[in-house]
């Protein structure tokens, strides 16, 4: 994502860059020609609007929805990767490493809310250029927004995992002082 931008403004090729969004807070029950459920079975329609010819500030909305979570990926592989180094290097309970894997978890739960507020304020502005019925309002961006339970649920249990590897840290520096 990151190089298609770069690659984008370098070379000009914007042209054939497509901007579309999907408006999944308006939905409607009316069968599209054609398309006939069984009984019992009903049929929903999500608009989708795209652009025939977007301009600059519409393409790089477009690009602001999908960059921050590429940013986070790549900042939170970074983490990863000084955490199991130094894991490697100091061991595994030390408060070092309990304070790697606290900032890696504090970096990737607060990241992935700040990355997905980000992006649907970015797709609710780009809905709101391309639709008629859409303003760039809280209800249009909430009705975007889907909160990343999964990572919010997954940095919780990552936090009990470092405060154990503090706890066994602690233990491992009582254990030393005996020793």
């Amino acid at each position: 994502m990151t190089a298609g931008l770069i690659s984008s403004v370098v070379h000009g090729g914007w042209a054939d860059v497509s901007v579309c969004v999907t408006d999944d807070s308006a939905t409607s029950s009316a069968a599209p020609a054609g398309l006939l459920p069984e009984p019992g079975a009903q049929l929903g329609s999500v608009p989708r609007y795209c652009a025939e010819n977007p301009g600059t500030t519409l393409r790089l909305l477009n690009q602001l929805g999908d960059l921050p979570s590429t940013l986070l990926l790549i900042s939170g592989l970074f983490l990863l990767h000084r955490l199991l180094q130094g894991a490697a290097r100091d061991g595994v309970y030390t408060a070092q490493t309990a304070s790697r894997l606290r900032l890696l978890v504090w970096w990737l739960l607060l990241g992935s809310l700040v990355a997905e507020i980000i992006e649907s304020n970015a797709r609710a502005a780009v809905l709101a250029d391309l639709a008629r019925t859409a303003d760039f309002t809280a209800g249009t961006w909430l009705g975007l927004w889907s909160p990343p339970w999964l990572a919010v649920l997954t940095g919780l249990g990552l936090l009990t995992f470092a405060r154990i590897t503090r706890a066994g840290a602690a233990m491992r520096e009582d254990l030393e002082g005996v020793v």
